[in-house]
């Protein structure tokens, strides 16, 4: 397997967020309302690039679904990526959905309704791109998790739609950002909600990030890149923190570690330019990229 060592940045270069160690300490984006339902509103959190002007430029935009079991969590998960990237030149956002209650009593999964909003998301997203200054045919999706699932699956899926939501927008992106997304052995028990059944040949560029010691989702992600392999699929660079449990990415010094892969494997795909402003932890951990 090849690896890729993060090695420490020597002297004084340039940090991102010096004074910024916590997630918690990065300024709130601007709130929108994608959609409300039932006198319940649903928002998403959008981050701006300095100076940024709608009227003369278009980006590409990040949408970001935090994780939580699919039934809690917040979208503060990837405000310090959304900041990050926002920092860089592209325009991010993080959203609020619709978390599945262990009571649902509708068809199928209780996933479903997770998986309805982001798409509901990724829609108002793609309807609102002029005036947001976003590029609508490079937008990058991704999260944390159930929310890397619920990606996956609001992307992919053609079902699952909000009957009030403008389909003529759809759901395709560009890219994702996926971190231990949470595929289920038992999700085969509802064909909306697994992604084994949703994968085709022409799937998007993807990153994707596991601790090795992730054992349960692990294995369903394991499945699913080895049917990617089956059908050709090799834009998917996967790789794998040792020794690292599961969400391991929230905490530093794997947030910025993935951040930083994440912004090299933009630039390669086109989708953001110049140098990653992030200077990486004094520390000697590091991501191994698995063979595609």
């Amino acid at each position: 397997m090849k690896t890729l060592l993060f090695a420490v940045l020597v002297g004084s270069s340039f940090s991102y967020l010096a004074d910024c160690a916590h997630s918690e300490d990065i300024p709130e984006g601007e709130l929108y309302t994608y959609k409300e339902e039932d006198g319940v509103t649903r928002e998403m959190e959008i981050h701006f690039p300095r100076d940024h002007d709608p009227s003369t430029e278009s980006v590409p935009g990040i949408i970001m679904f935090h994780g939580g079991g699919w039934g809690g969590g917040k979208r503060d998960q990837f405000r310090y990526l959304c900041n990050y990237f926002a920092n860089r030149g592209l325009v991010a956002a993080t959203v609020s959905y619709r978390l599945a209650t262990k009571t649902y009593d509708g068809d199928g999964s209780r996933k479903r309704v997770c998986v309805t909003d982001a798409k509901s998301a990724i829609r108002w997203y793609k309807q609102h791109a002029k005036e947001l200054g976003i590029d609508s045919h490079r937008i990058i999706a991704g999260g944390g998790s159930a929310g890397g699932h619920i990606s996956l699956l609001a992307t992919t899926n053609h079902e699952l739609n909000d009957p009030h939501d403008d389909s003529s927008y759809d759901t395709s992106v560009a890219a994702y950002l996926l971190f231990n997304p949470a595929l289920g052995m038992a999700d085969a028990k509802d064909s909306e909600i697994d992604f084994l059944q949703h994968i085709r040949p022409d799937f998007p560029p993807a990153i994707v990030f596991f601790g090795s010691k992730d054992e349960k989702w692990l294995k369903g992600w394991n499945t699913a890149y080895e049917k990617m392999q089956s059908l050709n699929i090799h834009s998917v660079e996967f790789w794998i923190a040792e020794g690292q449990q599961h969400s391991f990415f929230n905490k530093q010094p794997w947030q910025d570690i993935t951040i930083r892969a994440s912004d090299e494997f933009l630039k390669t795909h086109g989708l953001i330019q110049g140098e990653t402003t992030l200077e990486l932890p004094k520390t000697r951990e590091q991501l191994v990229k698995k063979p595609s």
